[in-house]
């Protein structure tokens, strides 16, 4: 019996194409930003900060804050910048890939 499991990156590759379609693309920007949301998330419960709480230091809706830890929210890297540090008290680190 042969071995027909295959790796998430197989999959990514078979089901969106390889790395540099822009269908894989599309699929990794969007992993991307689902990651921002998680981590926003999980640093404001680190803080056990409610939405509410992150909401009213940065005078936004507690919707707003849902939205983008929900990854239904684009933001912008100033707003992703006030959260981190006004909001939460930390600081971003960046990277780029070439």
């Amino acid at each position: 019996m042969e071995n027909n499991i295959k790796s998430w990156n197989e999959i990514k590759d078979d089901v969106f194409g390889k790395k540099g379609t822009t269908r894989r693309d599309e699929l990794d920007r969007e992993v991307e930003t689902l990651k921002i949301g998680l981590l926003l998330r999980e640093a404001r419960l680190k803080k056990t900060m409610t939405q509410e709480d992150l909401a009213h230091i940065l005078n936004k809706k507690r919707s707003y804050i849902s939205r983008i830890e929900n990854d239904t929210s684009n933001i912008t890297l100033k707003t992703l910048f006030d959260i981190v540090e006004k909001g939460l008290g930390g600081k971003i680190k960046l990277s780029i890939e070439l």
